[in-house]
């Protein structure tokens, strides 16, 4: 569910999602979104006016510096960093570059080669950040309707960080997969237009070729990468609750989480 926070691209509350038990998930419950560094004074406002009690940022301290986020002052918002290094493109970007001087023809092939599909990137975030997106699971467990507690997670472009750990979040809650997949996808039309053309642009500062694989990487939100990324979920750790669970999340949380989304 779209909402208007105005200075971001990519913000919404994944209420409304249908259940595989008969109904939709809450709304308040989970927000997402690309950075609030660009939040204008009505932005601040519109995200005053949600029900955000907590924000979660995925970026690396770089990222973070680069562009802080702007977060209304008229009341308290708990802010959790959870700093994830894949998924930051402007580090990958450099590394494309291929560090000081020029590369060589050779240097710049094998570093275009080596650059990875969403679905390599997503899977080499699981594998090292159970933890971290049990901590997520936790942060919504404890929240309650009693004043704002909703969780609002976000990166850079709220598509690739952001999505894997909505991803996983709605999975553990029982969404529809489809639904899951759906809510991922959104992302690219969202990002489509200014903000897509800011990051290419940024692409092309670098001296790296705009191939489609790394167009897709940059800009893209695919229904096969955050499905191959779930696969994996499913194949490794036996579901997403199961991951959430390998990561330390207990079980009186893991309830705690479902009652959030349901009711």
């Amino acid at each position: 569910m779209t909402v208007r926070v105005d200075g971001c691209y990519n913000f919404r509350d994944t209420a409304g999602a249908p259940l595989a038990s008969g109904g939709t998930t809450r709304t308040g419950v989970l927000y997402r979104s690309d950075a609030l560094s660009a939040l204008t004074p009505e932005g601040l406002e519109d995200l005053a006016n949600t029900r955000v009690g907590v924000i979660v940022d995925f970026r690396t301290a770089d990222e973070r510096n680069a562009a802080p986020d702007r977060v209304p002052t008229t009341r308290p918002f708990r802010t959790v960093q959870l700093s994830f290094l894949e998924g930051a493109m402007a580090d990958m970007m450099k590394k494309l570059q291929g560090g000081a001087g020029s590369p060589t023809p050779q240097q710049r092939e094998a570093a275009m080669s080596a650059i990875p599909t969403l679905a390599d990137l997503y899977i080499g975030m699981l594998q090292g950040g159970a933890a971290s997106f049990a901590q997520v699971a936790r942060l919504i467990a404890e929240g309650d309707d009693s004043g704002p507690s909703g969780v609002l997670v976000h990166c850079t472009a709220g598509k690739d960080r952001t999505g894997v750990a909505t991803a996983l979040m709605l999975d553990a809650a029982g969404v529809e997969r489809s639904a899951v997949v759906a809510d991922y996808a959104a992302s690219q039309a969202n990002l489509a237009g200014p903000w897509a053309e800011g990051m290419l642009h940024m692409v092309a500062s670098f001296g790296i070729p705009l191939t489609p694989r790394l167009q897709t990487l940059v800009t893209g939100t695919p229904p096969e990468a955050i499905e191959a990324a779930l696969d994996w979920v499913d194949s490794q750790a036996g579901g997403s609750m199961e991951y959430l669970r390998s990561g330390g999340l207990t079980d009186d949380e893991a309830a705690a989480l479902r009652r959030r989304f349901t009711g």
